[in-house]
């Protein structure tokens, strides 16, 4: 028997280069819920019947308070995460780039974003898993990815190209 699909959700990166000439990405400290007080950027659940661009969309929003078109999302990939610890935790996850919106970014409930260099990044200060993989994908690159978190919830001990794992 197979196992059930993982949950699906979404997250964007907006990504600009400010009026000194640098790279920036629009990042905020999760307010609420799961991976509450770590740096993340815009994203969340997908909603029953939604598509993951539609789920983007929405999220940056609700989340940074600007409108995104979905013609304007890059897709980068999917990142499966394992929690055998606490399972309800598990999902995959939909990565977007987007470099085009309407209206500047605004704290909500849910997150305070606000523009970091891509050179200062706080990696140390979000979940384990995106200094594998985030680097690359602000770059330019694309990701498919595994990763399992251990017993204290927050640390990755495996990191799979998502080719050698069963899909789910």
């Amino acid at each position: 028997m197979d196992p059930a699909p993982l949950p699906q959700v979404c997250v964007v990166y907006l990504l600009r280069t400010d009026e000194r000439g640098i790279r920036q990405v629009l990042l905020g400290r999760k307010k609420l819920g799961l991976g509450q007080g770590n740096f993340v950027a815009p994203g969340g659940k997908l909603e029953p019947g939604e598509s993951p661009a539609d789920a983007a969309v929405r999220e940056v929003a609700e989340e940074a308070g600007v409108l995104v078109a979905p013609a304007d999302l890059q897709s980068r990939g999917m990142l499966d995460y394992f929690f055998p610890h606490r399972e309800s935790w598990s999902q995959r996850s939909h990565v977007f780039v987007c470099e085009r919106w309407t209206g500047i970014p605004r704290e909500s409930n849910e997150l305070n974003p606000e523009w970091v260099d891509l050179d200062a990044v706080p990696y140390a200060e979000m979940w384990d898993d995106a200094r594998f993989w985030l680097p690359e994908v602000l770059a330019g690159g694309e990701v498919r990815r595994d990763f399992t978190f251990g017993e204290d919830l927050a640390s990755v001990v495996d990191a799979t190209l998502s080719a050698e794992r069963p899909q789910r």
